[in-house]
């Protein structure tokens, strides 16, 4: 198992996975734009959600681009693995809103697998990633997100506490 890569994937998908809220903070709501535009799917459920906005994908990506070269990637990298990252997101909340789950709704595993699992995929294009370590990026991006949400919520950075 190679720890050093494992790390340096996870802390890119905390950065990744982080972005969206932070910009939401800092930014408010005026500066959201949903990516699906409102738009429903056939089931006449949201294609995904007033909670995935265009603010969101942007800066996951700026942020995990800007973060890759601090510890030692290039940004096209970091970009990577969060447009990836992103995309895991955007496929889960797309399945969300055909389970009708509301956006913003808790799906343990559904929430943390396709976005961790997309990243740690892409990372592997530039680290020398084995498909243990990425098992083990996934696992522990899971039960690392489940906590760390909590912990959010609790200090107040987060509207809910999944």
């Amino acid at each position: 198992m190679n720890g050093e890569n494992i790390a340096i994937v996870l802390v890119l998908l905390a950065v990744a996975n982080s972005a969206p809220v932070v910009a939401r903070n800092f930014l408010g709501q005026p500066a959201a734009l949903p990516i699906d535009f409102g738009r429903t799917f056939v089931d006449g459920q949201p294609l995904l959600g007033r909670s995935k906005t265009i603010r969101g994908l942007v800066v996951a990506i700026v942020l995990t681009a800007c973060a890759a070269p601090i510890l030692g990637l290039s940004w096209r990298a970091g970009a990577a693995l969060a447009a990836a990252s992103m995309t895991g997101d955007l496929l889960s909340s797309f399945i969300k809103r055909r389970l009708r789950l509301a956006p913003s709704s808790m799906a343990p595993v559904l929430d943390q697998l396709p976005e961790s699992l997309f990243g740690a995929l892409a990372a592997s294009c530039g680290l020398p990633l084995r498909p243990h370590d990425i098992a083990v990026c996934v696992l522990v991006f899971t039960v690392g997100q489940m906590i760390v949400s909590r912990v959010a919520y609790a200090l107040g950075l987060r509207n809910e506490p999944y």
